[in-house]
Parts: structure tokens; sequence; C-alpha cells
């Protein structure tokens, strides 16, 4: 019957990047959605509440 390998030690990542990556990717999912919410309130201001809510409600319509 077969055994399961178990290690003695568990693996460890000493590295001086180890954990940056979880901290690097917040920091762009952060960037990314300031930048979308930069674009909204860009259009907003520039085309009107109403042309912007227009806009939002046609591009739901187009994908449902």
């Amino acid at each position: 019957m077969a055994q399961p390998l178990h290690q003695a030690q568990p693996l460890q990542d000493n590295s001086p990047t180890a954990g940056r990556l979880p901290f690097v990717l917040l920091l762009a999912g952060a960037g990314i959605g300031g930048l979308v919410v930069l674009g909204a309130l860009a259009l907003w201001f520039h085309y009107g509440s109403q042309v912007f809510f227009e806009m939002i409600r046609t591009g739901f319509a187009a994908c449902f």
C-alpha cells in the first residue's frame, strides 16, 4: 500500500520579496479602481448627469 509523502519541514520563502505579491496586487487593484472612479467623474463633469446616466443605462442594456 502506498504511503503519503510528508515533508519534514514546510517550505518557507525567506527571500527579500516574500509577501510582496499580495501587497502589489492590492495596490494595482486600488489604482485601477481609482482610475475607474476618476473616469466616471470626468464623464459626469464633461457631459452632465443626464447624459452620464443615459450612457450607463445604454451600456447595461447592451450587455444584458
